[in-house]
């Protein structure tokens, strides 16, 4: 199960806590209400493809997509600039979405830039300085 957010933000360094929301009208809904365990995929600025075809009804999104399973028992998806693999930690119900909390387990990152969204057309940010 995987779909493209338009919603994620840090919430808390003490637990490290993230938020991502869902329309509560998505066939998604019900699996990530139940699930206990999930990875956020950063996608990079050369991924724009890879966001359209998760933001899109796909009879199977992963499919032909390499990945390798993570602690989460989730797909981390290569050539990703991060990854974010979080316990369940709570949801919310705000207007026509479900905000959900993760409490941060393990994370990644590699060099490059990610991929963002804005007005309507996909876009990169600054390189991650390398570590």
């Amino acid at each position: 199960m995987g779909f493209t957010a338009n919603s994620f933000n840090s919430v808390s360094l003490d637990p490290p806590l993230i938020l991502w929301s869902l329309e509560t009208r998505s066939a998604s809904l019900p699996t990530f209400e139940t699930c206990q365990r999930y990875t956020v995929n950063v996608l990079s600025a050369t991924q724009a493809d890879l966001a359209r075809r998760f933001s899109r009804p796909h009879a199977d999104r992963f499919a032909g997509v390499p990945y390798r399973m993570g602690w989460a028992d989730a797909p981390l998806i290569d050539g990703c600039i991060a990854w974010f693999e979080c316990q369940h930690h709570g949801r919310q119900r705000a207007g026509d979405h479900m905000v959900f909390f993760g409490e941060v387990a393990t994370c990644e990152r590699a060099p490059g830039r990610g991929l963002v969204f804005q007005h309507g057309q996909f876009g990169a940010t600054a390189p991650l300085p390398n570590r």
